[in-house]
């Protein structure tokens, strides 16, 4: 198996879907954890070192942290809505309370500054139709610089593909700081929907690529619902939807710069791929969701 990719099932920690932390990925700034919320049932978070999202998966949530709370209402799955959010600074205790239960992604950074909480309404969350033909895809800017400013080093968005549609292409890197592109350390966690398209499944499958020029990392992979794939350095993408599955990862990036950036190098070999979109048209399946629900 990659020491990669982390199927689900192998990041669990007291029952929830996913703790990474910077020490179990094998390297120094970004994490992720999802938690389970028990209907009615609050739970206590010390964010400690690190600064968050509070992003629903599924289920509706309220954040109390700093003397402020914030209501975040959800969706019922990934593929069905743009979901509120909220921002937790490091040195903090979160306390989530849900109505009804809720799934909760914790994107996290290590962090110096301590910010202020702030809410993110899902009505002001850019949606952005990017690529053309089979690479068509929806990226839901949430928390990415010059949209979301209000953080110290994370970013993070979510995307959708479309059943049998390629993302994350041409294949691209961020390991080196250089005219184009800045270091930054990523996870891509995976929600793959079953045969209704809503609804996350095991079923389904997807396919990710990560190498590097010189062939010391060459990964080829599939992923299915609530797989995790790491990556430290290297060109990644593409990332494709098998037929029937549609397909959902949320990106999180942080990395050393002084300065929040997710600026990025083409593979020089497939950067031409750009130039064939202007005469191609864009699937119509996009945007999938925005934030009244699902648009078509």
């Amino acid at each position: 198996m990659s020491a990669l990719h982390r199927p689900h099932g192998t990041l669990t920690d007291d029952n929830d879907p996913i703790l990474l932390t910077p020490e179990t990925a094998g390297w120094a700034h970004t994490g992720l954890r999802v938690l389970k919320i028990g209907r009615r049932l609050p739970r206590l978070i010390e964010t400690g070192e690190f600064e968050a999202f509070v992003l629903p998966l599924s289920g509706s949530v309220t954040v109390r942290v700093d003397d402020e709370e914030f209501e975040l209402e959800g969706r019922d799955s990934v593929f069905t809505r743009v979901t509120d959010f909220a921002y937790v600074p490091r040195d903090a205790e979160v306390e989530l309370t849900s109505p009804t239960g809720a799934e909760i992604a914790l994107p996290m950074a290590r962090c110096e500054r301590r910010l202020d909480p702030m809410y993110g309404p899902a009505e002001e969350v850019p949606v952005e139709v990017r690529g053309s033909g089979q690479a068509t895809r929806q990226v839901t800017n949430f928390g990415v610089p010059g949209v979301w400013d209000h953080a110290d080093k994370l970013n993070a968005c979510e995307l959708i593909t479309p059943d049998g549609n390629w993302s994350s292409y041409p294949p691209h890197k961020h390991d080196e700081a250089s005219e184009c592109e800045v270091v930054n350390e990523e996870i891509y966690y995976f929600r793959v929907a079953g045969r209704d398209g809503i609804t996350p499944s095991r079923e389904g499958f997807g396919l990710h690529r990560t190498y590097t020029a010189d062939g010391t990392l060459d990964e080829d992979v599939a992923v299915r619902d609530g797989d995790v794939f790491l990556i430290p350095r290297g060109y990644h993408g593409p990332c494709v939807a098998a037929p029937g599955y549609p397909m959902y990862y949320l990106n999180v990036l942080a990395g050393p710069a002084e300065e929040r950036s997710m600026a990025f190098c083409d593979d020089p070999a497939h950067s031409w791929v750009r130039g064939t979109w202007a005469s191609q048209q864009q699937d119509p399946r996009c945007p999938v969701t925005d934030d009244e629900g699902r648009v078509r």
